[in-house]
């Protein structure tokens, strides 16, 4: 994803501080501006592969802004989805037919955030191959070979254990739900509880041994991969 170039457009430093950070972590290149003019300089240089958009800034309103992008022959199909507090069914669909890709309300979650970038940038066909390889902590998972190793030691896993330890690592510091696991793993069809996630936690942190230290309990929530910065 390190060829994914992302623009974000937010005035309120806090936020573009929290997208950098979660698309960073992802993989993601990120450049991040707090309104219009660094924006449309920026973009008079390079083009990114999706862009997301406040809509109250202090110089030039999003709206305004996916206007111009729109008349424009070069970014007439760059991706662009919406960051807005306004949150009415009629705001939604205004947004949208004045040719935003997708619309995010605030407040949102950095799992809702992700993964509608990820599903944008998959619908446009910008979204790069998996590497075969994902690594944190010591703990190496070799997608090609469906292969764990642990400080160098290989690590005999179930499938389901695998799945969950590749999930777990792709979203490295961001919070899962044990219903998000679930629909990523087992898939929408299964019809099993949030107990089959919480089993399946237990096995692999008895696998993985001192690396089960990184799994972290997000109490009531789910679970999450702990960060190498952290």
């Amino acid at each position: 994803m390190a060829g994914t170039v992302i623009y974000c457009v937010e005035d309120e430093e806090s936020i573009r501080e929290l997208i950098a950070y979660v698309l960073n972590g992802q993989g993601y290149t990120v450049k991040t501006f707090p309104a219009a003019a660094e924006f449309w300089e920026a973009i008079e240089t390079d083009l990114p592969s999706l862009v997301l958009l406040d809509i109250m800034l202090p110089d030039e309103d999003g709206k305004t802004i996916l206007a111009k992008l729109r008349k424009q022959t070069r970014t007439a199909e760059l991706p662009v989805v919406l960051l807005t507090a306004r949150t009415s069914e009629f705001d939604v669909v205004q947004g949208l037919d004045s040719g935003a890709d997708d619309y995010i309300k605030k407040p949102f979650s950095v799992v809702e955030l992700m993964a509608r970038v990820k599903a944008l940038l998959r619908r446009v066909g910008t979204i790069t191959e998996k590497p075969d390889r994902i690594e944190c902590h010591g703990v190496v998972v070799n997608r090609k070979k469906h292969k764990v190793k642990v400080d160098g030691k290989k690590v005999e896993l179930t499938a389901k254990e695998f799945d969950v330890l590749e999930y777990l690592l792709e979203n490295e510091g961001i919070v899962l739900s044990r219903e998000q696991i679930l629909s990523e793993v087992w898939g929408f069809s299964f019809e099993g509880t949030t107990r089959t996630v919480d089993m399946h936690i237990a096995t692999l942190r008895q696998k993985i041994g001192d690396a089960a230290q990184y799994i972290e309990t997000s109490r009531g929530i789910g679970y999450r991969w702990r960060g190498l910065d952290e």
